[in-house]
């Protein structure tokens, strides 16, 4: 079975749909997939990015999705207030968090990733203090429980961090989200910590990252990244890919963000 998780165009947060540059994208991503991979089930996000990334590719295929809440990106959960470092790990946080004080899990600074205990760690992660005083091992565990049942769905039944194969797929599967799901999902297929892959890895926006089993003892699968991040569709349109996700490159470069 195959895996593609795909991140929404470059989106425009202010009215959770995409720039004109993101529907460039998704159009090239539609005829790119159309050519190159053969999806037979598409899912997707109810945020509206994400939605309209898909409509491409299920108008070019002419297929229709389905939309599960649990594909939606990972909302913000940590509370400045209830961290005595918080205001240090977000220098920025009076201009970016809501009315709660409340920020995304994965932009703190880096620096701060490795001063806060286990948040690399496979397991200690989940006994990090990030974890105990946010609502995030309910996030995490909602996110891949509802995964895990989709997959048992195809006949692939996790045991021990690994899946069981009681029925065997060839199928492709399509993933239309976001960057903070898509990482949970990851995380969790390869056992790993989710703010391992919020901090050390970046998914272009209607970036392909593809997993496939691998079944090297009968009855027992793990799944194999062949693809992460690609933008083939945008390079081939000699296009530079859009910036959303990332962070300056040099601190001097002021056009990019900071």
């Amino acid at each position: 079975m195959r895996l593609l998780f795909i991140r929404h165009g470059d989106p425009d947060y202010v009215h959770d749909s995409l720039t004109p540059l993101g529907d460039r994208e998704a159009e090239e991503l539609a005829d790119f997939l159309a050519k190159t991979d053969h999806i037979d089930v598409i899912y997707k996000s109810p945020l509206g990015r994400a939605q309209r990334t898909a409509s491409y590719t299920e108008k070019k295929l002419g297929m229709e999705g389905t939309t599960y809440d649990w594909l939606q990106e990972i909302p913000r959960g940590l509370k400045i207030d209830d961290f005595s470092w918080a205001r240090e790990a977000y220098p920025d946080w009076e201009q970016h968090s809501d009315e709660n004080n409340v920020r995304i899990f994965w932009d703190m600074v880096p620096r701060w990733f490795y001063q806060v205990p286990g948040l690399f760690d496979s397991s200690k992660w989940r006994e990090s203090e990030v974890a105990k005083k946010s609502n995030l091992l309910k996030i995490y565990d909602h996110v891949t429980g509802e995964f895990d049942k989709l997959l048992a769905s195809y006949g692939y039944v996790r045991e021990n961090g690994i899946y069981h194969v009681e029925r065997e797929s060839t199928k492709t599967l399509a993933f239309f989200c976001h960057f903070g799901v898509t990482c949970v999902m990851l995380s969790h297929l390869w056992n790993t910590s989710p703010f391992m892959l919020w901090h050390m890895l970046g998914l272009s926006p209607s970036s392909v990252t593809e997993c496939v089993t691998e079944e090297r003892e009968q009855g027992w699968a793990y799944f194999k990244s062949l693809r992460i991040g690609d933008i083939s569709h945008i390079k081939a349109h000699n296009e530079e890919p859009a910036f959303a996700g990332r962070f300056c490159e040099v601190y001097s470069n002021k056009d990019q963000r900071h």
